[in-house]
């Protein structure tokens, strides 16, 4: 004989009431109004910071570059050069990081026409010595070895106007990308200590606020 059982179901627990956590209004007050102010402060230092680098890259190009007195030259000189575009800069010397990007360009057009647009790298003055000196060994005629020691003198005087050119500009570069980070560093210099000004306006409004609805 098969008896059936009907399962038992255990009563329902009564579910336990969730707890509310009430943060006073005047504690989130508090806490946005710390906020703000420290923002300000962090936004003033940041600010004060990249004012000083922006005033030092700022002196610093100039300085160095005044004491190289590199001068642009005159304005029928560059119009007679085809470098009318650097007409503005005629009889200025170089102080600023606009004014040494523009005379790097003033070199690299020289330097263009000095040995068909070949670098200081891509010269080879010691070959051009080597052949004098083979030439010599092997019994070569006179006027082969004067040809040769032509060539190898050519080639030498290039590279060495092509390093001191290739030097002088990429030092005026360097000097406008200084400049560059310069004027970078000012802009974000003046965003910061507006960001500090803005947060220090809400911090105040914000403890004005909660002096009258807490009063």
């Amino acid at each position: 004989m098969t008896i059936a059982m009907e399962p038992t179901h255990a009563a329902p627990e009564a579910a336990e009431p969730t707890k509310v956590v009430a943060v006073p209004r005047r504690t989130v007050d508090r806490v946005l109004i710390s906020f703000g102010v420290v923002a300000a402060v962090v936004f003033a230092v940041a600010g004060v910071l990249l004012t000083w680098g922006a005033t030092f890259a700022s002196d610093y190009v100039h300085d160095e570059l005044a004491s190289q007195h590199v001068v642009f030259p005159s304005a029928a000189e560059l119009k007679a050069e085809g470098r009318t575009d650097l007409v503005n800069y005629a009889d200025e010397q170089v102080t600023t990081g606009p004014e040494a990007e523009a005379y790097a360009g003033y070199i690299e057009g020289h330097m263009e026409g000095i040995a068909d647009g070949k670098t200081y790298s891509q010269l080879d003055d010691r070959g051009a010595a080597a052949a004098v000196e083979a030439a010599k060994e092997s019994g070569a005629p006179q006027s082969e070895i004067d040809a040769l020691q032509v060539k190898a003198d050519t080639i030498k005087g290039q590279r060495d106007s092509l390093f001191r050119g290739e030097t002088l500009r990429g030092l005026l570069l360097s000097s406008y990308a200084w400049w560059t980070v310069g004027r970078i560093a000012l802009f974000a210099a003046i965003g910061a200590f507006i960001a500090a000004g803005v947060m220090a306006a809400l911090s105040i409004a914000g403890f004005v606020h909660l002096r009258k609805l807490h009063t």
